[in-house]
Parts: structure tokens; C-alpha cells; sequence
């Protein structure tokens, strides 16, 4: 009877251990993803500080005569209106893509999504370069004017102009480089397909 109720521990513990090699299904997939979301994000936040700079920023001077008040504002320039329009459209586009990829977290192996993305971030990345280049062009010219066609730099007036116009190309071009990287993010979740 004793013999019925003791315990062998020595046979314990004993049973082979199985150890799989293969990686979880989509672990890498998916933080690449969730990567993804947050670069998608913050490239989103990046080109509306753009549009919000250089839609705020006009600026009147103090001093004015009877048929004259000197102001300057980003609609006075074509080049700043389409920077406004295409960084507000980027901005627009980041936020309406936000589902898709939120898609390829929870589906991280859906070659679909990543596809449809990848395309239109290459897309995005094009129209914000289009409209940073061009709008640094008018900002290099506002800052230091061409003395070969007479056009003197404005902004030793317009210094807040100025500033604000420089700092909405400097956050474009911080949304233009989250882009690539998205973009080569994207290229190489697929290319592991």
C-alpha cells in the first residue's frame, strides 16, 4: 500500500524537449507594421505643421503710407499656394491611409495593402519634394534676393514671413525623409515575401 502512493521524482522531468526553429507567425511582419503606423503618423503631423506654417504666415508692417501698407502672405506667391495645397493633400492622404495600415498589423502576411500603400507613398513623396523644392526656391530667394534680375531680399522686413515660410520647408522635408523611409520599409516587408 505504501508503495502505491509514493512519488517517483527521478523519472521526472526526463521527457524529451521539443524546440521549434521557426520564427511566430508574422512577428517580424507585424513590427515592421506597427513601425510603419507610427512613421505614418508622424510624417502625417510633419506635413500639416507645413501646411498650418505657411497658411499662418503674413505679416504687416507697422509702417504704411496714404496709398501703400506693405505686408507680405503666403497668396501673394503662387509657389506657396500649391506648397499649402500639396502639403495639406499629403497630410490628407497620411491620415486617410491610417486603416490600411492598421490592416497589415492585424494581417501582417496580406501582400495587398502593403502594395496599395507602397504606390501611394511613393506618390505622396513626390508631390511633398515637388512642393518643398519650390517653395525653397522662393524662400532662398526671399532671404538672399538675385542682384542679376534685381530682386532684392525681403526679408530684412519681413522677418516673421520669413521665418515661418522657412520653418514650413524645413517640416516638409522632415515629412518628405519619413516618407522614404516608409517607403523602403514598405519595399522590404514585401521583399520578404
Amino acid at each position: 500500500m505504501g508503495d502505491s502512493t509514493t512519488i517517483d521524482v527521478e523519472s521526472k522531468g526526463k521527457a524529451p524537449v521539443v524546440i521549434s526553429k521557426q520564427e511566430k507567425v508574422g512577428g517580424n511582419k507585424k513590427g515592421i507594421a506597427i513601425l510603419d503606423l507610427l512613421l505614418r503618423i508622424s510624417a502625417m503631423v510633419s506635413a500639416l505643421a507645413a501646411a498650418a506654417a505657411m497658411g499662418t504666415s503674413d505679416e504687416t508692417l507697422p509702417f504704411f503710407t496714404q496709398f501703400f501698407q506693405f505686408q507680405a502672405s503666403y497668396d501673394d506667391i503662387p509657389t506657396f499656394e500649391f506648397f499649402l495645397i500639396s502639403m495639406s493633400l499629403v497630410a490628407g492622404y497620411l491620415l486617410l491611409s491610417l486603416p490600411f495600415s492598421i490592416v497589415t498589423i492585424i494581417r501582417p502576411h496580406a501582400a495587398g495593402p502593403r502594395i496599395l500603400l507602397l504606390i501611394l507613398d511613393t506618390m505622396a513623396v513626390v508631390l511633398a519634394t515637388a512642393a518643398g523644392g519650390a517653395a525653397a526656391a522662393i524662400v532662398y530667394l526671399a532671404h538672399n534676393g538675385n542682384s542679376n534680375t534685381n530682386w532684392l531680399a525681403i526679408c530684412n522686413q519681413f522677418g516673421d514671413f520669413c521665418q515661418k515660410v522657412s520653418g514650413a520647408v524645413v517640416a516638409a522635408f522632415v515629412a518628405v525623409v519619413i516618407l522614404v523611409f516608409m517607403i523602403m520599409l514598405s519595399a522590404f516587408a514585401l521583399r520578404r515575401h
